[in-house]
């Protein structure tokens, strides 16, 4: 058997993003030792809600999310969280 690479360190989530995507975890990881994971009773800790934006807000908020590199709905969390922490 071949002798696993060792997982270099990341400072941020995009740079380890980056890597994962670009190397074969199988070099990294000997997955024949791993072990199913349970995870019972988990509750959501937010709450689904609907608000009715025009198509073109929802588009630009897309492209600048993206941008961004996250999904849309975390840049609006985003947006909303920050807003509120300046006006309190």
């Amino acid at each position: 058997m071949n002798s696993l690479k060792k997982i270099p360190k990341f400072k941020t989530e995009k740079q380890e993003r980056e890597f994962w995507q670009k190397h074969d975890s199988t070099e990294y990881i000997d997955y024949s030792k791993a072990q199913k994971a349970k995870f019972p009773n988990l509750q959501l800790t937010s709450r689904p809600i609907t608000i009715r934006l025009n198509v073109e807000l929802i588009d630009r908020i897309k492209i600048k999310a993206n941008k961004l590199d996250m999904p849309y709905q975390t840049y609006i969390k985003q947006i909303i969280y920050s807003n509120l922490r300046s006006t309190i």
